[in-house]
């Protein structure tokens, strides 16, 4: 899968307590892992931050057994539900979790112990596909039993993409800066091992002088976030911090403010840095597209082109080919790193690829003149306001263009409502909306609220504040 042994001597991973794997080591302990394995089955990785965290999911995808990532820090009652539906034969999970989880401990490793579970009520189990390989939560809640699944083959080839575009080698020492569980921060490990690279590993946070410290201390080249992580770093005067060996920073998850973006663009640039706007789905393995370094400033507010070996178009509301210009549609990607399909219990996961290679985003964009994409929203991202059909994505960003970046919109029919951490704005922007939108001053109403909630990919939480209005 990763081919680890071609670079054997190099360092593969260090982590901020202070261990060390080379290459060599890392085949050696996932070598271990797969023998101490007694039979076939599926399983959970509860993830962290940590070596013994990394080396399961490495041991995993290297002797291809089917394994699902999951937030290590959820409650234990979302791990047992998911546990009844799926009923993994295995889970590996941190040492401190053990007795809240059952089954018999086979097999141990740093602070991960490996749990050979039993039920008394057994799911049907057919036979799982022999392309599966790997099942990642999907944009929502990790608590919800659907999984997107992919296959090896998916995984290498976004992995090979991904290493491609940014021109990663040997060299590159990327720092941790997002969960493992989650699309994006995994394609960050696939997309360095396969290149032979080191990976600092840190369950710190950018909101932390300790994640510094270590970024500092091991030479760190390169910084992965969503938006909210920029917004963050912006805060905490990032672009004031002496880093010499950071040279590169990449954005997805989410659309960063256009006016940021720009920001963070020009700062690299006169940094002689990258800074790198990409776009991708957990349903596409993670990254879809990259916003190539010459068009960077030009087309700051686009989420670029295809990923290599990948291919976008723009349908109608009827499925249609739409070929002119900046007119809006779906967007659709194909790319072998295109998904298999979804999970929802244990007997989905004997499914073949359902997808053929082709993934209907869900999300509205436009193409200009040159071939490169603009989002404009997401076709779930709509409300309709006295018959006006309007774009909560784009109410959001007028008001993170021209008042505070530190703010959510979302809405039910009639009321679009806009989450704000500052006093004193309301009135300001509900006239600004007004004036853009040129609706009624009663279509909006503006909340403060102490902190947007996010969930722990840094992604922010729409669910949550939708639920927050619906409960009022």
């Amino acid at each position: 899968m990763f081919n680890l042994d071609k670079y054997k001597h190099n360092t593969a991973v260090i982590t901020d307590k202070g261990e060390r794997l080379t290459y060599s080591d890392l085949i050696a302990v996932t070598d271990a892992f797969a023998k101490a394995v007694p039979q076939e089955g599926l399983f959970f990785c509860l993830c962290e931050n940590r070596i013994g965290s990394l080396v399961g999911y490495v041991a995993c995808m290297e002797h291809h057994i089917p394994i699902v990532l999951l937030d290590g820090n959820k409650d234990l009652s979302v791990l047992q539900n998911l546990a009844a539906i799926y009923q993994p034969e295995y889970i590996w999970a941190d040492n401190e979790k053990v007795s809240e989880i059952g089954g018999e401990t086979i097999y141990k490793y740093s602070s991960y112990s490996l749990q050979k579970m039993s039920y008394e009520k057994e799911v049907e189990k057919p036979e799982i596909n022999s392309e599966l390989a790997l099942c990642l939560t999907t944009s929502g809640s990790t608590g919800s039993p659907k999984f997107v699944r992919l296959s090896a083959k998916n995984v290498l080839a976004n992995a090979e993409s991904i290493a491609e575009y940014l021109e990663i080698d040997e060299n590159e020492r990327p720092v941790t800066t997002l969960p493992s569980y989650y699309s994006y921060g995994v394609s960050v490990i696939n997309s360095h091992l396969i290149k032979g690279a080191t990976i600092l590993l840190t369950e710190g946070t950018v909101a932390q002088r300790d994640f510094w410290n270590f970024m500092k201390e091991q030479k760190a080249t390169s910084i992965a976030g969503v938006p909210y992580t920029y917004e963050m770093l912006k805060m905490l005067r990032f672009m004031r911090m002496e880093l010499p060996y950071l040279k590169t920073m990449t954005q997805a998850g989410g659309k960063l403010n256009k006016d940021l973006a720009k920001e963070y663009i020009e700062w690299a640039q006169s940094k002689d840095k990258r800074f790198f706007v990409m776009y991708g789905q957990t349903e596409a393995t993670a990254r879809m597209s990259y916003l190539p370094l010459e068009h960077s400033l030009d087309k700051y507010a686009s989420i670029g082109i295809a990923i290599p070996r990948g291919k976008f178009s723009l349908i109608d509301v009827n499925g249609n080919a739409i070929e002119e210009l900046d007119v809006d549609g779906e967007l659709v990607y194909e790319g072998p790193n295109v998904s298999l399909g979804y999970a929802e219990c244990r007997a989905d996961l004997a499914k073949g690829d359902e997808n053929l290679g082709v993934l209907h985003t869900g999300d509205v964009a436009r193409r200009d003149a040159d071939g490169y994409y603009y989002i404009t929203g997401r076709l779930k991202r709509f409300v309709k306001v006295w018959g006006n059909r309007c774009n909560l994505d784009a109410t959001e960003q007028i008001v993170k263009s021209n008042v505070t970046t530190s703010c959510a919109c979302v809405g039910v029919d009639d009321k679009i409502t806009i989450f704000v951490t500052e006093q004193g704005l309301e009135e300001q922007i509900v006239k600004l909306l007004v004036e853009k939108t040129g609706l009624n001053n009663k279509a909006f109403e503006v909340r403060v609220i102490d902190a947007i909630p996010v969930k722990s990919s840094g992604k922010i939480d729409y669910p949550a504040m939708q639920q927050m209005i619906e409960n009022k």
